[in-house]
């Protein structure tokens, strides 16, 4: 239960932040860098909390992240409809998590419903260089 409630106030504070940026990835679907910093003991790395929110009913085009990035994601509010690689489908609700490795394919990541917004963060480990985070698939 520690647990959770550390994680719960980490992801409190790096909201409390300014956002550094946001990008509108899909209709109804924000995502927004709201903390980034290098990691002072792995260097050329850096942790980047993003806050992705969507719009009831809305959701990101399929995607993948930067080949160097380790991804611990945890739903704030909501549920959200997540399938990486050939896992199946699933539905997390608030309070659940995942985590996607390096060169995953993020195939569906949409808000499970059509009437309540929906919010996630993600934590990226990725290399420091690394500007964009939402690749969409061609």
């Amino acid at each position: 239960m520690r647990k959770h409630a550390f994680l719960l106030a980490a992801a409190a504070a790096l909201l409390s932040t300014a956002s550094i940026a946001h990008e509108t990835i899909a209709p109804g679907a924000k995502v927004s860098v709201v903390h980034d910093q290098p990691l002072p003991n792995v260097p050329g790395k850096s942790l980047r909390a993003v806050l992705v929110e969507y719009e009831p009913g809305a959701g990101s085009p399929s995607h993948r992240h930067p080949t160097s990035a380790f991804i611990y994601a945890r739903v704030l509010e909501g549920a959200i409809r997540s399938k990486v690689n050939d896992e199946p489908e699933r539905t997390y609700r608030a309070g659940e998590a995942w985590t996607e490795k390096p060169g995953d394919h993020h195939q569906v990541s949409h808000n499970a419903s059509e009437t309540e917004p929906a919010k996630l963060l993600a934590i990226f480990v990725v290399d420091t260089d690394e500007r964009k985070i939402v690749i969409p698939d061609n």
